[in-house]
């Protein structure tokens, strides 16, 4: 009696389209390999292509079962662009200085907020279908300034990786969890 019931649950949650699948494995298509290409970008910051895209592979070696593989041998591809990379400021601090007699009050920032939009698409390499594009991907990250330009370099480029391994995350969400 107990095994009917315990048949007819598992028959009644399979049939309302719960599935179970393996940790790494992407949900509603098959991806039997993926070809992460190089990001591109028309930013007019340089640099951070490189590191993003490694930050992209790197997420899915870490976290899925689907093998990367050069772009000719691939059944998905990943491709995108990074079109913004903009920096504005985010806090100040305020000095007031004596300058000829006269006091002067004058504003210096101490944080500033970079933010990194982009433009990604996964292709069936095979049919050409388009299985999920997003042109409007952004994220931000916020960082230190101060009086020394490597020690503010280097906050900027902690910054940078932070946004890689969120969009990274976000990515690979899109692409194995069918967001």
């Amino acid at each position: 009696m107990v095994g009917l019931f315990v048949c007819f649950l598992a028959a009644g949650w399979v049939g309302c389209g719960y599935q179970l699948r393996a940790t790494g494995e992407p949900l509603g298509i098959s991806i039997e390999s993926l070809a992460v290409s190089l990001v591109e970008s028309t930013s007019s910051n340089l640099g951070f292509e490189a590191e993003f895209t490694s930050a992209l592979r790197d997420e899915f070696i870490n976290r899925g079962r689907v093998p990367l593989v050069p772009l000719d041998r691939a059944h998905m591809s990943l491709t995108g662009t990074i079109y913004e990379i903009r920096t504005d400021p985010l806090s100040f601090d305020t000095n007031e200085v004596e300058v000829g007699g006269t006091k002067t009050i004058y504003s210096t920032t101490n944080s500033r907020r970079l933010t990194v939009k982009l433009d990604m698409t996964l292709v069936d390499r095979k049919s050409g279908e388009v299985i999920w594009h997003d042109k409007a991907m952004e994220e931000k990250a916020s960082f230190a300034v101060g009086t020394e330009p490597l020690v503010n370099r280097y906050n900027e480029k902690r910054a940078l990786e932070t946004i890689s391994r969120n969009l990274a995350a976000r990515i690979y969400s899109r692409t194995m969890d069918r967001f």
